[in-house]
């Protein structure tokens, strides 16, 4: 993985413990401390499986004794039924950790699968899938990772590693060239990327030369438009509701770079984990 996918598991993972424990698992405490068991953690359903790092540091950070042998590797996808990992350790320990170390694994499986059904659908085009900032809120990294691990490609992170000028940016900066000119000067290596809501509103953008433009909510005939005239100047990206895999498909094969999708995020049905002794 990734060092920059990595660099928050640590609070990510004690967050979600310390929500989960409080004041200590009060359930547990009824089993004997000397107690020992082993665990499976399966999956009942077809899936992506991502997590692996995250479920690692929640048991490390209850018991760093606890031993976990993972028999898939993350972006594997798994049939229904399938054991991901086998975990010996004390009971305590075991059953203290096992809600929080799932949901971040069902969550982030649940991305994955998500971004690589979609990924499917388009591939037989040149589009690359995006995500956006709706993620949930301090999983950021997290569901990025899961992202690329279904195959598809991030976004900026946040705000701070790109350009993204809306209405409100140009409207409070006079012009489109205004802003973008601003943002050259002020960080002339960053990626720059304008959003458009019109054909007229491209071609203006189109003179001031940014790395891509982003078409917000164009129909189908405006974006097949938007490609021509942009040519190979400067990189498209489509946006807005995408109700149905049809919608997908006829917007990947307009010829648009990328495809940005909140949903791969924001709407994801959690895959349905287990964990038993065994």
């Amino acid at each position: 993985m990734a060092t920059d996918y990595l660099r928050d598991i640590n609070t990510t993972v004690a967050l979600a413990l310390s929500e989960d424990i409080g004041s200590g698992d009060i359930t547990a405490g009824l089993i004997d401390t000397s107690q020992v068991s082993e665990a499976e953690i399966l999956t009942r359903e077809q899936a992506v499986i991502c997590g692996q790092d995250w479920v690692n540091e929640v048991f490390s950070q209850i018991d760093p004794t606890t031993v976990l042998k993972w028999m898939i590797q993350d972006g594997d996808q798994v049939p229904a039924d399938t054991v991901l990992c086998r975990i010996h350790g004390k009971t305590q320990s075991l059953l203290t950790a096992e809600r929080t170390a799932l949901n971040f694994l069902q969550t982030l499986s649940a991305t994955a699968t998500r971004t690589n059904r979609l990924v499917q659908l388009v591939s037989h085009t040149d589009v690359n899938l995006l995500d956006t900032r709706k993620t949930l809120p301090g999983l950021r990294l997290a569901q990025k990772y899961a992202v690329m691990t279904g195959g598809g490609q991030n976004h900026r992170i946040g705000l701070f590693d790109a350009f993204l000028i809306k209405e409100n940016h140009i409207a409070a900066s006079g012009s489109i060239e205004n802003a973008v000119r601003k943002a050259r000067r002020l960080s002339p290596g960053t990626m720059l990327e304008v959003e458009v809501e019109s054909l007229d509103e491209l071609r203006l953008t189109l003179k001031s030369s940014p790395d891509r433009i982003l078409l917000d909510n164009f129909s189908l005939a405006d974006i097949r438009q938007a490609v021509i005239e942009a040519g190979q100047s400067v990189e498209l990206e489509a946006s807005g509701d995408i109700e149905s895999d049809q919608d997908l498909i006829a917007i990947a094969e307009t010829g648009v770079d990328y495809i940005s999708i909140g949903t791969l995020t924001k709407h994801c049905r959690a895959i349905d984990l287990s964990m038993l002794f065994i």
